[in-house]
């Protein structure tokens, strides 16, 4: 099973493609994309969704991860991210992709085993269960890979509860 990723952001969207075989996850492709900042807001969510169709088309995902909205304090911010969240799911919505959506909680239980864990530890983690010999970087192609990693992890309970 091939998952991917995403990291939803305007200005940078963090992309992680696993291959899931058993137990075992082998890194496909990690990365981002990114926008200008100065460019117009309409323009940045077309270039973000011409960018994550041509990668649906390319790495043909069988499910996707995608993490849940949530913010704290800047309004604007969370508006923003949600507009790009929102042309993420359409375009996986388009090509008929199941979506699996994660709180930043989740993802860090599912990692860690501990919903407070650190930046840093995620990233470890990360790094061991896809066998790396560095973190990915940058920081958000590091996060869509274990959004993708709590899916399948999410995925496979799910899977197994059924079989019994």
């Amino acid at each position: 099973m091939i998952i991917l990723g995403l990291d939803p952001g305007t200005a940078t969207t963090g992309v992680g493609i696993i291959q899931v075989l058993g137990n075992q996850f082998r890194p496909i492709n990690y990365g981002i994309i990114s926008t200008p900042a100065d460019l117009a807001m309409e323009k940045r969510l077309v270039m973000i969704y011409e960018q994550i169709t041509e990668i649906i088309e390319t790495y043909r995902p069988d499910q996707v991860a995608i993490e849940k909205l949530f913010f704290n304090q800047n309004i604007t911010t969370g508006i923003t991210v949600g507009q790009a969240r929102g042309v993420l799911l359409l375009a996986c919505a388009q090509k008929d992709l199941p979506i699996g959506e994660y709180t930043p909680l989740e993802v860090k239980q599912a990692l860690v085993g501990y919903g407070r864990a650190e930046k840093k530890q995620i990233q470890h983690m990360v790094k061991t269960f896809l066998g790396l010999k560095e973190i990915p970087k940058p920081d958000d192609a590091a996060d869509a890979l274990a959004i993708a990693i709590c899916h399948a992890h999410y995925y496979q309970t799910k899977t197994r509860s059924r079989l019994s």
